[in-house]
């Protein structure tokens, strides 16, 4: 006897997630997942209600998207919809990347964790305050606090800094663990990932620093803690590793390629990392990051980079920290009080040395921010600066006969006292660095990935790169097939995790599903709303021809629109997800 359907949707163009042809199709749903597949028109929706049948005449179903690296673990306490991924299309994310969560937790410590995640993730202070409960301890408590109260699937890796925060207090920064420590991360780190933890994550990278503007505390572990941890992860079923360092913002030396090797052979599980940047003017780093993923291949190990296929802006300023200080010699200068570095940035002498710090081969990754004249002034503050918003840097430079853009740039900022929001110019935006970015898509290393959601909320939003990323598949550059775009934002990350019956449409498999409009898919414009705890502002955009999103055959999202449905799982690792090792 055939499965009473909850949900049909007909005469779809079905693009299912593995690469295949797209072909006309009939999806049925019951009881959360996918139980038949046929051709179009002929499913037998005679017995359902109008509201559960939908007609996708012309338009295109694919699996749910993945995102492998999002920062939610707070947002999803006072917004349960994962907004605005869910609006695009997610309906399975990843939280808990680069050693940093909310869980294990000391009872009162929310005051330097907030400060932590406000200063290395870009959270208000405010909103993680008011917004997050902190009323548990363990990994399991924090899980247990979500089940069942969230619109999307997430599953959260166990955070370094929270494991030794909780070993080691206060010690944790400043501090190697002893080895009597570093038994007790181990013992805490296996009943995190019992309680459903998805592996372990950690961060070497220099840009990680805590509110006292101390080196995080997964930045004071040895080597061998490091491994000691790894191996955890080898003996829990459907786990996996992830990393921040500084060889994924300037390339990887060859003794960082060794310890990648020795994580992932420790852990025996895939590794990832957060983000393969793609510039052509800068070819030696990518070279170097995809040398050291084939070398970590050949030598055994499963060594993954995330990179994003779009260019994701970020706005800067000089009042508030941002990437510019991590310009060479620009740390000194912008952390001075605000008066002092008005006057410091008005001095010819400091714009110079600046402006050679930012072109020295130290600024590595963050050389990308240089182009000056292509800044684009975003709000402004003084009468000086009225009317500017909207206008490019290098476009003043020429009405005011500037003879260099850097000095118009900081003429503006200096007339807001340093309040003045600029939207940097991509200096990767050219041909070539397109081409190298649909090269590196097919590198048996490289995954799509690196959004950051959840963190950065009023500096950038990547959350939108899945309807970004099809748009400009149908309608833009066309750098690869529907079918190929579709694949890399679902069975491919859900492959990595080894998310056990996502990230296709199959018989059996979880009715994760996304209908969109082809001819129109794609993302709004950035806004600047205040929509956080507190009244604290995000950068958000809506989808557009997003028809509908359902989680376990529910609707959760209807015409780019939320529905406040929860059916979303906390996945736990073992039971959601297979072991994907290393070999």
């Amino acid at each position: 006897m055939a499965t009473p359907l909850d949900l049909a949707i007909v005469n779809a163009t079905l693009v299912d997630g593995t690469g295949a042809p797209s072909r006309p199709a009939d999806v049925g749903v019951a009881d959360g997942r996918v139980v038949v597949v046929a051709g179009a028109g002929t499913l037998d929706t005679s017995g359902l209600p109008a509201d559960a049948v939908v007609d996708a005449t012309g338009q295109v179903l694919t699996p749910g998207f993945v995102d492998p690296h999002t920062h939610y673990d707070a947002q999803l306490m006072w917004d349960p919809s994962g907004s605005p991924s869910n609006l695009h299309g997610f309906t399975t994310i990843v939280a808990g990347n680069c050693g940093f969560t909310l869980a294990p937790f000391i009872p009162g410590d929310q005051d330097y964790v907030a400060r932590m995640m406000a200063k290395v993730e870009g959270m208000p202070l405010v909103a993680l305050l008011d917004g997050v409960p902190w009323d548990w301890e363990s990994f399991g408590e924090y899980l247990d606090r979500l089940d069942g109260n969230v619109g999307v699937n997430v599953g959260f890796l166990v955070g370094h800094c929270a494991l030794r925060r909780k070993v080691m207090g206060a010690d944790a920064v400043g501090h190697e663990a002893t080895p009597e420590q570093v038994e007790a991360m181990r013992a805490l780190l296996a009943e995190s990932i019992e309680a459903g933890g998805l592996g372990f994550s950690t961060t070497l990278a220099r840009t990680h620093s805590d509110g006292d503007g101390q080196k995080v505390a997964s930045r004071w572990a040895t080597k061998d803690e490091l491994l000691a941890l790894a191996s955890v992860v080898s003996e829990h079923e459907g786990t996996t590793l992830e990393f921040a360092s500084d060889g994924c913002l300037d390339g990887f030396p060859d003794e960082e390629v060794d310890f990648m090797i020795e994580f992932s052979r420790a852990g025996n599980r895939p590794l990832n990392w957060n983000v393969l940047t793609v510039d052509s003017h800068a070819p030696e780093r990518y070279r170097n990051q995809l040398a050291a993923m084939d070398r970590c291949a050949a030598e055994g190990a499963k060594v993954v980079a995330l990179t994003m296929p779009v260019i994701v802006g970020m706005n800067m300023s000089f009042l508030n920290y941002c990437a510019l200080n991590m310009l060479p010699g620009w740390g000194e200068v912008l952390g001075l009080p605000v008066p002092e570095r008005v006057e410091r940035l008005k001095d010819p002498q400091v714009r110079a040395a600046l402006k050679a710090g930012a072109a020295s081969p130290e600024a590595g990754v963050f050389a990308r921010l240089t182009g000056w004249d292509i800044y684009v002034v975003g709000d402004t503050f003084s009468a000086a600066n009225e009317g500017l918003s909207g206008r490019r840097i290098g476009e003043l430079a020429a009405e005011r006969g500037d003879a260099d853009p850097f000095d118009t740039l900081l003429d503006v900022v200096v007339a807001d006292d340093l309040r003045t929001v600029l939207w940097p110019g991509a200096t990767d935006n050219d041909d070539e660095s397109w081409r190298l970015r649909r090269e590196a898509w097919d590198h048996p290393s490289v995954m799509l990935g690196g959004s950051d959601a959840g963190a950065h909320l009023d500096r950038m939003q990547g959350a939108n790169y899945s309807t970004r990323f099809i748009a400009d598949c149908l309608r833009g550059r066309q750098l690869t097939s529907l079918e190929h775009a579709v694949q890399l934002l679902t069975s491919v990350p859900a492959a990595l995790f080894g998310l056990r019956d996502r990230g296709v449409v199959r018989e059996g498999a979880h009715a994760d599903l996304v209908l969109f409009d082809p001819a129109t898919v794609d993302s709004e414009r950035l806004t600047l709303v205040d929509d956080l705890p507190g009244g604290t502002p995000r950068l958000y955009a809506g989808s557009v021809g997003v028809t509908g999103v359902w989680v376990a055959g529910t609707k959760v999202v209807a015409d780019g629109v939320s529905t406040g449905a929860r059916p979303g799982q906390v996945l736990r690792s073992g039971r959601d997800t297979d072991t994907v090792t290393a070999g």
